[in-house]
């Protein structure tokens, strides 16, 4: 069922699907809750899924031109307040990985299990950094292009082929993001902080589900960082978009984490 709520006179759009344990979704950066269509389903025949829309994303508003994962992470707060939810799972996607660390280290006691897919606790490098720059500075030139260009980048060679109906699903979804909830979102994630302490630290569950040919985020480093944190770490052929690339087997890693 779709829902909303205000949050600082902002809207914040929303889906509450299921019975059981609570699990908390969040997409990733030029997504929305849409790209759990095909695993939500799934999930909520046992369990209480709530998937959000991230601030400029999907049906949510933008607030204000930087979105730090501070205020992504106070945003999922309401929602959560709202549904007077005192425990949960949460899984989240790429920018949405980050927005559940943010959340994990301020309410860690609230967090049954964490699973970063195609996401990192590690800050971005300056190389990534500086890429984020030139791309706002094009957002505001040739804002079409950009997202064509940087979300069929996601994806290997072999995937586009063999997905294109779903990427172009994505790719349509991905064209509703605004430009300023693109630049905000970008900013945001430029200057987050390293997040390496929350899994190491904290003993709720840790999953980080990584693709072995992400051009984004490296396989490689993605070893590291799972033992560096004491997290599980499960690798699936692709890039990026596991749940469009893995999508059956994604759907059964995410119920045996949740079991």
């Amino acid at each position: 069922m779709q829902k909303s709520i205000l949050f600082k006179n902002t809207n914040i759009s929303f889906s509450d699907i299921g019975k059981g344990t609570a699990v908390v979704l969040l997409h990733g950066f030029l997504e929305n809750k849409t790209m759990w269509k095909n695993i939500t389903p799934v999930l909520a025949k046992k369990n209480r899924v709530i998937a959000i829309d991230l601030l400029g994303h999907g049906k949510t508003d933008c607030l204000g031109y930087v979105h730090s994962l501070t205020l992504f992470s106070e945003a999922i707060e309401a929602v959560l307040k709202h549904l007077k939810l005192r425990r949960f799972y949460i899984i989240g996607h790429s920018l949405g990985g980050y927005v559940a660390l943010k959340l994990a280290d301020r309410n860690p006691i609230k967090i049954k299990g964490l699973c970063l897919l195609n996401s990192t606790s590690n800050e971005d490098d300056d190389a990534r950094k500086a890429l984020r720059i030139r791309a706002n500075n094009m957002a505001q030139q040739n804002f079409e292009n950009l997202i064509r260009m940087s979300f069929v980048n996601l994806f290997t060679a072999s995937s586009r082929d063999k997905f294109s109906k779903e990427i172009e699903f994505a790719l349509h979804e991905a064209l509703k993001t605004t430009k300023q909830g693109y630049i905000a979102a970008n900013e945001g994630m430029r200057i987050r902080l390293n997040r390496n302490h929350v899994l190491a630290e904290n003993k709720f569950k840790k999953l980080i589900i990584a693709g072995k040919n992400d051009p984004v985020l490296q396989f490689e480093t993605a070893k590291k960082e799972a033992k560096k944190t004491n997290s599980e770490l499960i690798g699936l052929d692709g890039g990026h978009m596991s749940h469009i690339e893995n999508k059956e087997a994604l759907s059964t890693i995410l119920l045996n984490f949740l079991s």
